[in-house]
């Protein structure tokens, strides 16, 4: 019994650390993830009291937009949208503006408080800036509190800033995993090269969204790697996806993590980085399974809806499981009966 109040008493006193603002080391880091099972209920509730000191009880809901679906001349092996993937998939060029439009009021009728476009492809180009901005200046016309994400690849200072002047708040790039690992998964572009567009983000005053993937064959270190980049790099949002093996990518039979591995993981990323906005993103309910709704406990936001390319969690059934567990849907725009738009 004393060596388990040791234990508890040790992960308490790292929770104290991180709400001190301390940076933890990667030692310590590193066995924030190997955790052992009977201990994983005390990590799951120090890493809620450091996410309750920032974000109490709330969680933010966002949907996704598929602006633009495969075309892409990278080879990120756990993509569907890459040039090496034989995943059968919706193939189109950037949707209209008209549409992009439309996508932002389904997100909002839907309790959504943040909208993400998405585009396949490695980078933009002017007339997707373009195109992009003007739907961004319109959907701030109709819902001026709804926030606009934008996924776009690899981009320039310049580019960011005419986002920024349309109304688009945060710019979504993944360092995806560890610099070590990033060869294993990409071979098109480079960690550096990302890492490089998160900064031309900030550069230009957005706020960023930079997080990764877990279970594409990384190692403990590789994760803790990831986890402590992302601190280096204070990102505002940082989103933990958890593969979803797709058939006809590189990753296809991929085992499932187990849901413990996935939510420690999530555990790590909220005590490493305690401040920034954890969402719980793609994969979640495949990976978690019946665990999901635990992910709340680290992560104060959540993809509904879907994935790009895969399915994900209904939104009505995504605010139900908030509740039960507890907790609150961000303020915002809100579902009411029958799926309409009601005020929170």
């Amino acid at each position: 019994m004393n060596e388990v109040r040791q234990r508890e008493s040790s992960l308490s006193s790292v929770a104290d650390a991180s709400l001190r603002g301390e940076r933890l080391s990667r030692e310590t880091a590193l066995s924030l993830l190997r955790t052992p099972d009977e201990d994983f209920r005390t990590l799951l509730w120090q890493a809620f009291r450091i996410r309750e000191a920032s974000f109490g009880r709330r969680v933010k809901v966002c949907i996704l937009q598929n602006a633009r679906s495969g075309l892409c001349p990278e080879d990120c092996h756990y993509c569907s949208q890459s040039s090496v993937s034989a995943a059968e998939i919706p193939r189109y060029r950037l949707l209209s503006e008209q549409t992009l439009v439309e996508g932002a009021r389904h997100a909002a009728a839907s309790g959504a408080r943040r909208y993400c476009m998405v585009t396949s492809g490695r980078g933009p180009s002017e007339p997707d800036i373009g195109r992009l901005a003007g739907a961004a200046r319109r959907i701030k016309q109709e819902f001026p509190d709804i926030e606009i994400c934008v996924s776009l690849g690899l981009m320039s200072e310049e580019q960011a800033r005419e986002l920024k002047a349309s109304g688009v708040g945060w710019v979504n790039h993944n360092l995806n995993t560890s610099e070590r690992f990033h060869s294993e998964i990409c071979t098109t572009h480079t960690f550096a090269d990302r890492v490089r567009t998160v900064k031309n983000v900030k550069a230009a005053g957005l706020s960023t969204c930079c997080g990764g993937i877990i279970g594409m064959g990384e190692g403990d270190e590789d994760v803790v790697d990831l986890a402590l980049s992302l601190r280096e790099l204070e990102v505002d949002s940082l989103p933990v996806n958890f593969l979803h093996a797709i058939d006809g990518t590189p990753l296809e039979g991929v085992s499932f993590l187990d849901p413990i591995r996935a939510l420690k993981a999530l555990c790590l990323f909220r005590f490493t980085n305690p401040k920034a906005e954890i969402r719980a993103a793609g994969g979640r309910e495949r990976n978690l399974r019946e665990w999901q709704a635990l992910a709340l406990y680290p992560a104060n936001s959540i993809f509904v809806q879907g994935y790009l390319t895969t399915p994900g969690q209904n939104p009505d059934e995504a605010r139900r499981m908030i509740e039960e567990m507890g907790f609150e849907v961000e303020a915002g725009v809100e579902v009411g009966e029958g799926g309409g738009i009601r005020s929170p």
